[in-house]
């Protein structure tokens, strides 16, 4: 499992370039390229290799890539029926990211909203959807998640407390400490976020889209604990979906990490040592410990989502 950008890979570039197929019937002629894509290729013993760019409204959007345990297999015959199954699986592909593209609008537009009525800053939904990343990065061959699993856990990160939008201001932008009445209102945002992410799949005919439930868990379990005392619902362990564990992490840290008007930021360290503590208790071990074990990373990412120090 790895990524590299486009403009790492000449070879590439030159198929985007001619904006044709690129047939290769020998691969050993890649054999001294150091770019991990040719190490893995050769590793798995493909030897010959097709690929077909595919384009929506006449912009790239992706390559696909046929591949071949045999040398020299693309005739001309098994190339025109190549280039038929490429094309259903580009619109397959469009299809899929046209509905994807209506549903981060919507979230995008809750996002919005729930950003302007919190402490909770774009910057703070950014770096959590890259720790929540890294996360799942960091579980993927513990746990079998795969690379359109991480991918969306990234992409609904951002929507995890949007119930927040039906929480109160009086309550939402309190800078004392809640009551008890008052903590079991806002406690209702991770139900009245599910409501909301239903009522707007409905409303935007998004129903059927892949992955739904992923997007459900994120925002009605996040704020679920490992030994039962967390909310809606009073999970425990494994009961608690692995992509609401992620988040909570990801939460979590970016939380203790960022400063705001009634609290100074911790740094990595100290955050690193509290959830570890916490590990077990009230978050996951294992979510926990990929994300202090990717440190540099970390801090990239920090780097990357900086916000404006409060006054």
């Amino acid at each position: 499992r790895y990524e590299a950008r486009l403009a790492s890979s000449e070879s590439l570039q030159a198929i985007l370039r001619s904006g044709r197929p690129r047939v290769v019937q020998d691969l050993s002629i890649f054999a001294d390229v150091p770019a991990e894509h040719a190490r893995r290729i050769g590793a798995h013993g493909y030897r010959a290799s097709y690929t077909l760019p595919m384009y929506l409204d006449g912009a790239f959007f992706g390559f696909v890539f046929f591949n071949s345990l045999k040398e020299e297999p693309f005739t001309p015959e098994a190339l025109h029926i190549l280039d038929v199954f490429g094309h259903l699986v580009s619109l397959v592909i469009i299809s899929e990211i046209s509905h994807i593209q209506t549903l981060l609008g919507a979230i995008k537009s809750a996002r919005s909203i729930t950003h302007h009525r919190d402490y909770e800053t774009g910057a703070h939904l950014d770096r959590m959807a890259h720790y929540a990343q890294l996360i799942a990065r960091g579980l993927a061959d513990k746990h079998q998640l795969s690379d359109e699993y991480i991918e969306h856990v990234f992409l609904f990160a951002p929507l995890h407390d949007v119930g927040k939008i039906a929480i109160p201001d009086r309550i939402l932008l309190k800078a004392a400490m809640l009551d008890k009445q008052e903590r079991e209102q806002m406690q209702k945002h991770t139900l009245k976020g599910r409501q909301i992410v239903d009522e707007m799949l409905a409303d935007f005919g998004l129903g059927e889209l892949p992955r739904l439930e992923l997007l459900r868990n994120i925002v009605q379990s996040h704020h679920e604990a490992i030994d039962g005392s967390g909310y809606p619902q009073g999970l425990k362990g494994d009961a608690i979906p692995i992509e609401a564990r992620i988040i909570a992490v990801a939460d979590v840290f970016d939380a203790l990490t960022s400063a705001r008007p009634y609290k100074r930021a911790w740094s990595n360290e100290a955050a690193f040592e509290a959830m570890l503590r916490l590990a077990d208790i009230k978050l996951d071990r294992d979510c926990v410990e990929a994300i202090v074990n990717q440190r540099e990373k970390v801090e990239a990412i920090q780097a990357r989502f900086r916000e404006e120090a409060y006054a």
